[in-house]
């Protein structure tokens, strides 16, 4: 008996002419994960197998959880196409799984290779008899069982499992092309970023600092949230472009009138993320909001942020509830970093009455008298950019009260 995992491609299957160039995609993610395990591969054209020779599948399906692209996974042991040998089997899972419980229990054949004598109904049958005979404890339910066991019946053996993993789901990175996350030290930005890779896009994080308005351990908060994303990216690397804000935010605090100040605030960040976007040849922004959850967040709001660009601003969160979002935020393991008690720039001086229907021509009318295009300009210049791995170290707080001073 040798055990495998099953890996299912799930919808890239379907996508006709440019298929292959999918799945390629996604085993070259597969084994860039697994580097370092001693397990083999067996690629198809529609499913993969690793092959894990003593190596935990517990270790190996939660690496495969950082793969985008992947429907599930199931622990196989494959075994010759004997039915003797294949309720052998079956019994050592079975009570592996459940021992000597009494359970429900169902047997489903998938008969790939049509040469085989005997249908799938009549394998489930010699099997299932075989298996009742010797595990008592066992009780057919065809229609709602507690156990169901699958068995693939191929040319070169037979293929059995009883649990599905399901996976990340969606596209193989970099498939989606590159964007950028406006990721702040909160709950949203990096679940949208999330998703945005699940979609097969490419991050980069773009992260406006005002250090010393604010604390440094806020931008300690950011890298180790990147440090997360990085796991889902090629390389389990992401580049983190730390722009000071420190400026345009004493301006805005100073000079705009409070109710119009967040409003303000998001529009100059977008100008700042367009032009690093330019820079990067990345193709959209995205960010974390969601539709109605703050002021900053009605459609109106939505509409007068997005006016100071033409590119595309992609909100992966839009319909999601506060809710759902915080239990994709625990999944991602983000959440705790999220909730540490140090705030970003758009956390802190927030207006008591801030405006929930912007005027776009009033917003225009403020900004004239800023004269803030030299300081857009010179925040996309100054910004640091960095590399962080998903094992990465980097702690900034013992290196300075502001990001200037970590990486003079």
């Amino acid at each position: 008996m040798n055990e495998l995992i099953l890996i299912r491609y799930g919808d890239l299957v379907l996508k006709g002419r440019n298929q292959k160039y999918f799945i390629k995609l996604v085993n070259d993610l597969i084994k860039e994960k697994l580097s370092g395990l001693a397990v083999g591969f067996d690629f198809r054209h529609d499913r993969a197998y690793v092959i894990l020779d003593g190596v935990s599948h517990l270790e190996v399906i939660s690496r495969l959880q950082y793969v985008t692209g992947l429907y599930s996974y199931s622990l196989v042991s494959k075994c010759d196409l004997d039915y003797e040998i294949i309720a052998t089997t079956a019994i050592d899972m079975i009570n592996e799984k459940i021992g000597d419980r009494e359970t429900s229990f169902k047997v489903e054949t998938k008969r790939a290779d049509k040469t085989i004598t005997e249908t799938s109904m009549e394998i489930s049958k010699l099997v299932s008899r075989k298996v009742l005979f010797r595990m008592p404890n066992l009780k057919v339910d065809v229609h709602n069982p507690d156990t169901i066991l699958h068995i693939e019946a191929r040319n070169d053996g037979a293929y059995l499992f009883l649990d599905q993993v399901m996976g990340t789901g969606g596209f193989p990175v970099p498939v989606g092309g590159k964007a950028l996350v406006l990721l702040s030290g909160g709950i949203d930005s990096p679940v949208a970023a999330y998703l945005a890779m699940k979609k097969g896009i490419e991050v980069e994080c773009v992260h406006f600092e005002s250090t010393p308005l604010t604390s440094i351990e806020s931008v300690q908060k950011v890298i180790d949230i990147a440090r997360i994303l990085a796991r889902y990216l090629p390389g389990n690397r992401i580049r983190l472009h730390l722009v000071p804000f420190t400026n345009i935010h004493e301006r805005l605090l100073t000079e705009v009138p409070e109710a119009y100040l967040i409003t303000l605030m998001r529009r100059m960040m977008v100008r700042i993320a367009n032009g690093i976007l330019k820079e990067t040849e990345a193709l959209a922004i995205i960010t974390g909001d969601s539709i109605g959850q703050v002021a900053s967040q009605t459609l109106e709001s939505l509409r007068a942020i997005q006016n100071v660009t033409d590119q595309v601003i992609i909100r992966p969160l839009a319909s999601y509830d506060k809710v759902d979002i915080m239990a994709l935020a625990k999944k991602l393991g983000t959440i705790e970093i999220s909730n540490r008690p140090f705030s970003d720039c758009c956390a802190v001086y927030v207006p008591k009455s801030p405006v929930i229907r912007p005027e776009i021509s009033r917003a225009e009318k403020y900004e004239e008298k800023l004269e803030y295009m030299p300081m857009v300009k010179q925040a996309i210049a100054d910004r640091k950019t960095i590399t962080i791995a998903a094992d990465d170290a980097l702690d900034i707080r013992s290196l300075g009260l502001t990001v200037a001073e970590a990486f003079k």
